[in-house]
């Protein structure tokens, strides 16, 4: 069985705040929306592709905020460096907080939105190490710069190899 990403949902208490968000920060698109049942919690589906119905659900009914979510983050895979630069500069602009961490295999970005559920953006690099590793990477470096520190920062870590997806050591495990 291959099992891929689908969709996530996230229990929220302030609709128009998180809606708002991740339309505008992010570039969701509304699909549907309503109740889950009558007089139930209402929930919004979204979606990043016009092929996915959605990829993200909020659902209203989040009653508490003081302890974040009990989901640590969900993950999108961005395809280019362009693209993550993208992001930078969305978060940048709507003065929102983000650290840049990379993990050898990953560029990321991690934030959260307005009630805390954690989110990473990130982009492959050419690498595979063994997990967990994590090191603060300079965002404002270019693509080439960016993954030269890569490469630099994790060559000499045990296990580090050139991606090759016939020869991945957590695949053979």
């Amino acid at each position: 069985m291959k099992l891929s990403w689908s969709h996530t949902v996230l229990k929220i208490k302030d609709k128009t705040k998180v809606l708002n968000f991740y339309k505008e920060v992010l570039g969701f698109t509304v699909t549907d929306e309503g109740e889950i049942y009558e007089n139930g919690p209402v929930i919004t589906f979204m979606s990043l592709d016009p092929n996915e119905h959605h990829q993200l659900a909020l659902m209203s009914g989040r009653e508490e905020l003081d302890n974040g979510s009990s989901l640590d983050h969900v993950s999108f895979r961005v395809e280019t460096y362009s693209e993550l630069t993208e992001t930078k500069e969305r978060l940048e602009s709507a003065e929102h907080e983000y650290l840049p961490l990379c993990h050898g295999n990953a560029l990321s970005f991690y934030f959260s939105d307005p009630e805390k559920n954690g989110i990473e953006i990130f982009m492959d690099t050419p690498w595979d190490v063994p997990q967990p590793q994590g090191e603060v990477w300079d965002p404002s470096l270019n693509e080439k710069e960016a993954l030269s520190w890569v490469e630099e920062t994790f060559k000499d870590k045990p296990g580090f190899v050139k991606r090759d997806d016939s020869k991945r050591p957590f695949v053979n495990r």
